[in-house]
């Protein structure tokens, strides 16, 4: 599947707010009264902290994703020359066609254009191990030193870096 990958206008707020909503709930990773829905909800602040990128694919928005670096509000983990992205979703109706594959590849291959970033580093939970073998097929490694916990939740996450 051709996927174009492009910074998303405010005109696709709505599919990246209804795609990443699906996603998250459909995995199960959320209640739909979670706060952190809300957080994913908030595309406009999303886009005016971070950079949120869409692929397109056959004329419709399939998948968003947001990038950010580091010092940003967005960041949580990023390191000076480094690339962190985050909110990873892919509509539910698309999955498994390879997309989110195709998304982190289009991150890395967009972070390597990138003057001063040397890598990419991602956050996971620790339960969701299809992300982590995608994560690991394209080189990324865990660095256990950066685990950190959900603030105020007895939730670890792991951290994911790619070298460039």
């Amino acid at each position: 599947m051709s996927i174009e990958f492009r910074r998303a206008a405010p005109s696709d707020f709505p599919d990246v707010r209804r795609i990443t909503r699906e996603a998250y709930l459909a995995a199960g990773h959320f209640a739909t009264d979670h706060p952190y829905m809300s957080v994913l909800e908030d595309v406009e602040h999303r886009a005016e902290h971070a950079q949120v990128w869409v692929a397109e694919a056959a004329g419709r928005v399939v998948a968003a994703v947001t990038l950010t670096f580091a010092g940003e509000p967005y960041s949580e983990i990023a390191r000076d020359g480094e690339l962190e992205f985050r909110m990873l979703a892919v509509d539910p109706a698309s999955q498994g066609n390879g997309l989110g594959r195709a998304v982190v590849g289009k991150v890395v291959e967009h972070a390597r254009q990138l003057p001063g970033i040397e890598a990419i580093s991602i956050t996971s939970a620790t339960f969701m191990e299809r992300a982590h073998g995608l994560y690991e097929s394209f080189g990324f490694r865990r660095a256990p030193e950066r685990d950190w916990y959900v603030p105020g939740e007895d939730v670890l996450l792991w951290v994911f870096t790619l070298e460039l």
